[in-house]
């Protein structure tokens, strides 16, 4: 029974993801969780109280997945530039990635200052990574530089999710071309 509710469960979050991936946060409702899982309206409310109680499930299993492959990637990279290029790349790379669309929705909606205080923290586990190689280059206010260089990629992330005209390839070669500048400067 356990692991008949934990295939359910998943299968909810893995619905959660696609609605937020096609429609933002609006399409995100427990009619449409219902319908995707074959699920009956009132059983969804039995796994998830509220669309924040999803939203923050989410924010638990997909942003240390998404953060442990950000991490992975500058982990491989030698030298601080090629740490904050791997930061920069990774997480643009992953904007085509269901999970990672989930968790752009997630951040960029209205949502309980719970789910707000998951994504606060989950961000900060990224901010931290890249401090770290900040504070190895000698910057002298690596947390400020570190915030400063995320909004870099979030605006980023923003003109990818828009399809914007340029290529995805460009934003991303200007977004490690900005940052890596930034950080020198």
């Amino acid at each position: 029974m356990a692991e008949h509710r934990s295939m359910q469960r998943a299968a909810l979050l893995d619905a959660a993801r696609s609605l937020l991936s096609e429609g933002g946060t609006e399409a995100l409702t427990f009619p449409a969780l219902a319908e995707r899982t074959g699920l009956a309206r009132s059983s969804v409310y039995e796994y998830f109280r509220s669309r924040a109680a999803v939203v923050e499930e989410l924010c638990e299993v997909d942003f240390p997945v998404w953060a442990a492959e950000v991490e992975a990637a500058m982990a491989k990279a030698e030298g601080t530039d090629a740490k904050v290029e791997a930061y920069v790349r990774k997480q643009l790379e992953l904007v085509g990635d269901r999970r990672h669309r989930a968790v752009v929705a997630i951040s960029a909606s209205e949502l309980d200052a719970g789910a707000r205080e998951k994504i606060r923290a989950a961000h900060g586990g990224l901010i931290t990574m890249i401090v770290e190689a900040l504070e190895e280059l000698g910057h002298d206010q690596p947390r400020l530089a570190a915030m400063l260089l995320q909004g870099v990629v979030d605006a980023a992330v923003r003109r990818l999710e828009l399809g914007a005209a340029e290529d995805p390839r460009t934003i991303t070669d200007a977004a490690v071309s900005m940052a890596l500048r930034g950080v020198r400067a």
